[in-house]
């Protein structure tokens, strides 16, 4: 669960979506003003970079110098600042368009001579905007048109436009009446209200439904289901169920074989579920909400869906561990077994969670990722081929779980073990000075990527780009 989840939590239940947006960026985050720490130490083959800030860009955090951890001779740069940026989608005309919830807006920004970019309002005036996908075909040089369908995700519906000249037309809603907080009967009490869309490659579109609450097990038979990914197929008709069990998918997108596959964040605060001691424990540990194991546990799904797919939620979980239970055990992320979850599902009668599949990949517990995109080319080896998952990082974690873009390798139709493709957003004290949220590939053969926190999108660039 991401710090923006929790911050909902902790104001009123009815609070205006712009404060939440605020309190999301969380005690952890640089104040203005702030002298910058050290940068976390490079991973394998990233190197220490200076975040290039144009003059005009300098405020907070960029008052001081920022270092992120990137490809050896790759650059970062901030290309513009969009507060509170969120998910994001490249237009068939070469516009990057960014969703800001809290404001009601989504935003189109336009690729200027020389860098940078021109912003304007493309939508204004919408219901906590966030997710963003098209649907549109190449011409015949390869190249896709600058029309398009435009699909934006709202807290309440999914709606489609006519994209062409800069503009979105013609709104048609694909999937109405869909719950948030201002839904009657959950009394304003939503953790997860955003949504995320994606279009299959068949015309069907498919939207996010978060979970209510943190183990809200009365998500599962709502009507609509919550804690789902449902399906509208392609030419319209009423959403149905595909995936359930999907605490909080916001990363949702379509792989290059054509699969449709989400990110998931999984629950906080879960119990230990082996009847042993665990670590020094005395006796028997079974039940214990023990820190140490919460830090690690569950994993953070990250899987291929499929029709009537259920990942378990609330009642089975991804257990990441070689040796279920053993403290300091080594972790295996690829294909985590499900487990019981003892305060939902003690004696496994509500779901058998030895039947579900295991999921197809898995990121540390507590990593938050949120925008997920898939690169088919365009980028060079080893990144040509994969997925890009914003990593927003933990909130409840001791040490934080630091935030990144991610990079899985796609091979043989799956996702390979997660790497850091950007980071150094966290000191080794746990404060931050951004916080991505997505990272999609831009038609110049550049990494977007949007931050919420720092109110920026950044331009990864591999030599010579």
């Amino acid at each position: 669960m991401s710090l923006c989840t929790r911050g909902r939590r902790r104001l009123a239940l009815l609070v205006a979506s712009a404060a939440l947006t605020a309190a999301c960026a969380g005690p952890t985050v640089d104040p203005p003003g702030s002298a910058p720490v050290a940068a976390a130490a490079p991973a394998d083959g990233l190197a220490a970079t200076a975040v290039v800030v144009p003059p005009a860009m300098t405020a907070a955090p960029f008052d001081h110098p920022r270092t992120a951890l990137v490809p050896a001779g790759w650059t970062i740069a901030v290309w513009a600042r969009v507060p509170k940026a969120r998910l994001a989608a490249w237009a068939p005309d070469g516009a990057l368009l960014v969703s800001l919830p809290a404001a009601g807006t989504v935003l189109r920004l336009t690729p200027q001579p020389g860098g940078g970019a021109r912003s304007t309002a493309l939508l204004n005036g919408l219901e906590q905007p966030h997710g963003l996908a098209f649907a549109g075909t190449p011409n015949s040089a390869g190249t896709p048109n600058s029309a398009g369908t435009l699909y934006v995700a709202e807290s309440d519906q999914v709606v489609a436009y006519d994209y062409a000249a800069g503009a979105a037309t013609a709104p048609r809603v694909v999937a109405p009446g869909l719950p948030d907080a201002k839904s009657p009967e959950l009394q304003g009490a939503y953790a997860h209200a955003l949504k995320s869309v994606a279009v299959g490659p068949d015309g069907a579109v498919y939207f996010s439904i978060g979970s209510t609450g943190n183990i809200s097990a009365e998500d599962r038979s709502a009507n609509p289901p919550r804690a789902a990914i449902l399906r509208v197929p392609a030419g319209g008709g009423p959403a149905q169920p595909f995936a359930v069990g999907v605490r909080n998918g916001t990363g949702l997108a379509v792989a290059p074989d054509g699969s449709v596959w989400t990110a998931v964040n999984n629950r906080d605060n879960i119990g230990y579920p082996f009847d042993r001691p665990y670590a020094g424990d005395s006796g028997s540990s079974y039940g214990k909400v023990i820190p140490d194991y919460v830090d690690d546990h569950p994993a953070e799904a990250v899987a291929r869906l499929t029709a009537g797919r259920d990942l378990g939620w609330p009642y089975c979980e991804p257990d990441p561990d070689v040796e279920p239970g053993l403290a300091g055990t080594a972790f295996a992320p690829a294909a985590p077994p499900f487990v019981r979850d003892v305060q939902t599902n003690p004696d496994g009668t509500r779901l058998n969670c030895g039947a579900l599949p295991p999921v197809e990949q898995s990121l540390g517990a507590h990593s938050a990722p949120l925008g997920l995109s898939f690169v088919d080319g365009g980028l060079p080896e080893p990144y040509a081929h994969g997925a890009l998952i914003g990593v927003h990082g933990s909130w409840n974690r001791n040490p934080p779980r630091a935030p990144e873009v991610s990079f899985m390798p796609w091979r043989d139709g799956t996702l390979g073990a997660q790497q850091t493709l950007v980071g150094g957003f966290q000191a080794p004290d746990g404060s931050r000075w951004g916080r991505p949220v997505a990272a999609v590939l831009g038609p110049d053969g550049a990494v977007y990527i949007t931050d919420d926190s720092a109110g920026a999108v950044y331009r990864l660039a591999p030599p010579g780009r």
